[in-house]
This record gives structure tokens, sequence and C-alpha cells, in this order.
């Protein structure tokens, strides 16, 4: 489970800018995070065509076959491997996990910048994937969502004078987390 996580900005110079706009207007509160919306749609959508094509067959078809990708010259396969997936849980679990960092991403950060971090961390993890585990077909978002939270990581800790510790802290616990499932589940998880 991804383990909430809380920030609040902690400069003086925000907390005298929010007692400024209270006592004159209501603070303008970020809109709802529709990049995050649209990307999970799509997982969600390309679940729904596994489904009605039954997983197997469109898991050989879509997935990031390492050896045809890499034979046969098929480059989109690493695209598509990121946003197929094994199983109902692994996409629900994909779903949460990415809604979760995905929201708290629009918010602290550009939210157009979220698709291209998605979209670099995902070919990221697939070449990664091909390097340390060159058999096999890889599939889900993964890849995507440990460079959006490894994004979330940089901004935390680069921009500390507007981040609680209690946020960063709370960020390396769900790092840890991933780091621990990923060793004891290396045979089963890429």
């Amino acid at each position: 489970d991804v383990i909430q996580m809380s920030f609040t900005y902690q400069t003086d110079e925000v907390e005298d800018e929010a007692t400024e706009q209270s006592s004159q207007e209501p603070a303008e509160r970020p809109g709802p995070p529709y990049y995050t919306y649209v990307l999970v749609a799509a997982i969600v959508v390309v679940a729904l065509v596994q489904v009605g094509t039954g997983l197997e067959p469109s898991i050989e078809a879509a997935g990031f076959d390492k050896r045809t990708f890499l034979r046969e010259h098929r480059y989109w396969l690493i695209l598509t491997g990121a946003a197929t997936h094994g199983s109902i849980p692994h996409i629900l679990m994909n779903s949460y996990a990415f809604y979760s960092f995905g929201k708290i991403f629009e918010l602290l950060s550009n939210r157009a910048h979220l698709a291209i971090v998605f979209l670099l961390s995902a070919i990221g993890g697939g070449l990664l994937s091909l390097v340390f585990m060159p058999d096999g077909v890889s599939v889900g978002a993964s890849g995507g969502i440990v460079g959006l939270i490894g994004y979330l990581a940089v901004y935390a800790f680069r921009r500390r004078q507007f981040i609680t510790p209690e946020f960063r802290k709370n960020l390396l616990i769900n790092i840890g987390f991933i780091l621990v499932f990923g060793l004891l589940l290396y045979q089963t998880i890429d």
C-alpha cells in the first residue's frame, strides 16, 4: 500500500502571504489532477480491452517481449508493455499508485510534466528491464510510476524549504517499501 503523504509550506514568506490573502479573499485551490485522471483512464481503457480479448493473448501481442524488441526491431513494444498489465490486481495496484503519486505531482509541479516524466520513466524502466532481465515479456506501468516517485523525491529534497520533513520521510518510506518489495519478489516482479 502507498503510505499517505502530507505536506505543507514552511517558509515565513508563504505564511505572511497566506495571512494577507485570507484577510482579502479566499486562497485559490489547485484544480483537479486532470493529467492524472487522463493517464489512469488510459490504463483502465487498455485493461478493458485486455479483459475483452482475454489477458494472455493481449500480453503476448502487446507486452514488452524483449527478444522481439531486439530481433525484429519492434521498438514500440517498450511503450505498449507499459500500458499492458498481467492481471486485474496488477491493473488496480498500478492505477491506485499512479493516482496517489500523480495527484501529488500535479499539486507540486507543472502538471504538463506528469506525462513527460511518466513516458520517459516507462521507457527507462523498459530499458533497465532489458538489461537486467533480458528474457521474457514485461508488462505494467510500474517503471513509469517509479519514475514519478523519483521525480517527487528529487523535488522534495531540492525544494526542502517548501516541503515538510514528514513528507520527505514518508516519501523515503515508500521508496524503501518498493525496494524491499522488488528485492523479495525479484523472480516474479520485473
